[in-house]
């Protein structure tokens, strides 16, 4: 199955954008369409991992160690932390890379940063 992406609250919009554009086919999911602002991490990985969606974040700080109490005792689809340092035409070229070559069932209780490298 193809990877869904769930954008975490703090996550560049205009990086959603950009990827919708090149490939309509990516599932990406902004933070407000998924309900997600004002939830903390706990909660927004819990909400992402129910609807089968990889979190993406710029929470570099805190989402790790979250996601890993997390999957203590629970199962993540994963989870991208994005460097905000990041040129955005390179983070929407490395998720939509991820997206095509590879499926879903890699990610799960994974971490990934963006950019790959």
């Amino acid at each position: 199955m193809k990877i869904r992406f769930q954008a975490d609250a703090d996550f560049n919009e205009d990086i959603v954008a950009g990827i919708l554009r090149r490939e309509l086919r990516v599932d990406f999911r902004t933070a407000g369409q998924a309900g997600l602002r004002g939830l903390d991490d706990f909660q927004a990985l819990a909400m992402a991992a129910k609807e089968g969606r990889v979190l993406v974040s710029h929470d570099r700080k805190t989402m790790p160690r979250h996601f890993a109490d997390f999957i203590q005792g629970n199962t993540s689809p994963g989870l991208f932390i994005v460097s905000q340092k990041a040129d955005l035409l390179s983070v929407i070229e490395a998720l939509i890379c991820v997206w095509a070559a590879s499926e879903a069932e890699e990610w799960v209780d994974t971490i990934c940063t963006i950019p790959l490298g």
